[in-house]
This record gives structure tokens, sequence and C-alpha cells, in this order.
């Protein structure tokens, strides 16, 4: 049996992740194509004692491949490392520390920035907004249009980056109409309680968590009918580019992936399981709330990897656009078009089990 080992804190792996990962924007764009990487095939049979550190978030890949059963599938040794937002884990990359990783849309876009060869080999994608739109106290903001004028939580490096301008753009608005103000993810709940900023993008379970169940609840968020229009939650995998060259460990990849997808689709079909192991026993809600994000999360699906490069495109060029990033980089060269058979395979297995 694997011996499955977890780190849970970013300073036993990596004392650096702390530096902002802003200084990232200074390098010049030396990103090579993910399908120079051994373009003609991807090895499958992983030899003992094959082992990959893992970069999660808010432990929800660990916890979801532990839940579905899956991580004793694997066929290899997996660590986990557990950060908050896509720069710090964009700095343990650079270290040398992860060999794979989840985030969000914007992460890749900031390696390719700074040079770092870290291509998406898999990415799930939901029916509904990535993040709700958190409120200040006293703050009553009630719509997207009510932005104008309030202090923003703006996260560089991560996927809230985009989705704070699209929601702008959503509400008519631009960067001169709202005051940004420049924070770490993990900053946002604090910076909200004391006023520090009028609005911030939470994902679940802070969101919930931050606007309760008191009678101010409604006043503690934008209503998710103005989230309607926002853009849908996009969960990607990315890799080291050495790790993918490694053969014993990109077959631990291509593992991974077929059992990361294997994993949430368990979840979507076992809600009261996923929402005890993660929600309530992992970040302590109560059954019900814990039930009701599930619900509002939606359907997840797993697209091939080429019918995501249009929209990565889109929001490189709203960066580039807003002067975010230093130059307008081509969304294709971020995936490892390789994986799309993989993909394709695991959905079809799944598929068939059902079936069965």
């Amino acid at each position: 049996m694997n011996n499955h080992r977890s780190a849970h804190t970013r300073k036993a792996l990596l004392p650096s992740v702390l530096r902002s990962a802003l200084v990232l924007l200074c390098f010049t764009p030396l990103f090579a194509h993910a399908a120079d990487v051994d373009a003609s095939r991807l090895p499958e049979s992983i030899p003992e004692g094959t082992r990959l550190v893992f970069g999660d978030q808010n432990e929800k890949v660990q916890t979801l491949l532990k839940a579905s059963g899956h991580e004793e599938k694997l066929g290899f040794e997996i660590e986990y490392a557990n950060f908050r937002g896509g720069p710090a884990i964009l700095e343990a990359f650079r270290a040398g520390a992860l060999d794979i990783a989840t985030v969000g849309s914007t992460p890749p876009i900031q390696a390719q920035v700074a040079g770092e060869d870290l291509p998406i080999v898999a990415a799930a994608q939901s029916s509904e907004p990535a993040y709700g739109l958190a409120v200040s106290p006293g703050a009553k903001v009630t719509s997207l249009k009510a932005l104008k004028g309030t202090k923003i939580a703006y996260a560089e490096g991560t996927a809230r980056q985009p989705f704070v301008l699209k929601a702008l753009r959503e509400g008519g608005l631009g960067r001169k109409d709202v005051t940004l103000v420049p924070l770490r993810v993990d900053d946002f709940v604090d910076a909200l309680r004391t006023g520090q900023v009028d609005v911030a993008a939470l994902t679940e379970p802070h969101f919930s968590r931050y606007i309760g169940e008191g009678p101010d609840r409604q006043e503690r968020h934008i209503p998710f009918g103005e989230h309607a229009v926002l853009p849908r939650e996009l969960t990607f995998l990315y890799a080291s580019a050495k790790s993918l060259k490694d053969e014993a460990k990109a077959a631990a990849i291509v593992s991974l992936v077929k059992h990361w997808i294997a994993a949430n689709q368990w979840a979507e079909a076992h809600p009261e399981d996923w929402a005890k192991a993660f929600y309530v026993d992992r970040h302590g809600l109560s059954p019900q709330e814990a039930l009701r994000i599930i619900a509002a999360q939606g359907k997840v699906r797993f697209p091939a990897l080429e019918d995501l490069i249009a929209g990565q495109q889109a929001d490189i060029d709203l960066l580039h656009e807003v002067g975010d990033i230093p130059s307008r980089l081509d969304a294709r060269d971020e995936f490892d078009l390789r994986f799309d058979p993989v993909i394709a395979r695991s959905l079809k297995a799944e598929e068939t089990a059902d079936v069965r």
C-alpha cells in the first residue's frame, strides 16, 4: 500500500512563499510551448517509489481524493502542501517544491509572464460563478452598478483579478470608477470586517462563513441575481514541465488527472458524503449550510483543453488591456494538449461504469 503523507503548511515546503508574487511581472516571457515537451507520448507505467508533491488550496483536493477512495488507487505516493491563492503556488513552483497544483485561470497566465513552464493538464468548469461578492458591514452595495466609488480587494495573480475586472465591466464601470486595493487572498475577510475594503470576491467556504446566518446576511453580499452574468468557476491542474519530462512523474500525473476527474464525479454523485467530508468535518460548517453551498455550485464538467484556449486568451487580452501584464501572450502555449485524450478516456470510463 502506498504511503500518503500530507504537508499542511507552506512553511514546511517553502519559506519564501510569503513573498509577494507581484515582482514576477518583471521577468521577460520565456514560456515554452507545452506541445514541445515529449510530444510523442505520455507514459502510463508508474515505477515503484514514484512521488508527487501537490499544491492544494483549502485542503480541497486532498479531502476529495481521500473521501472518494481514489487516493488509494493512484499508484504512487502523494504529498500535499496547502496554499491560499495562486501567487504563493507559483513561488513554490519557482523554488522547485511542487510537481502539480490546483489553481484558477490567472496563475497560468502569470506563470507564462514570469517565464515559468507550467502547462495546464486538466480542467473542471462549473455552471455557476467562481466567487461570491461579499460586502463590508454598512457598505450597502446592492448591484454591480453600485460598485462605483467603492474600495475592492484586488489580488493580482489570482482568478479574482479578471473576475473583478469583468464584474466592473458588467456594471458599466472601469478601473477609474473604483479603488482597487492590492491584498493577499488571506487578508480579504479581515479587510472586509475592518472596512479596509467595501467588496471582496470570496470562494467557499469563506464566503458562507463570512455572510453567516444573522439578520444582516443579505446585506453582506451583492445579490446572487447580480452574479448571473459573472464568469463561471474554472479550476485548472497545472504541472511543472520538468516533472512532465520525468517519465515516472509524468505517468503519475496521468494517473492523478484520471482519479481527480473520477473523484470530482463521485462528489457530484454523493453530495451528502462530500458535504460532510469537506465543509462539515474539514471547515466546520453546518450540514445544512454545506449542502446549500454544494447545490449553489451547480454542475461540473471536464472540457477538452483545446476548447478552453479561446476563453483563456480573452482573459489574457483583458489583463493586457488594463495594463496588468506587460505583453499580449498566446494562450495556446499554456496548455499541454496531449492530455485531451487522457481526459476523454477518463470521462468515457466513468460513463461505462455508470451504465454497469
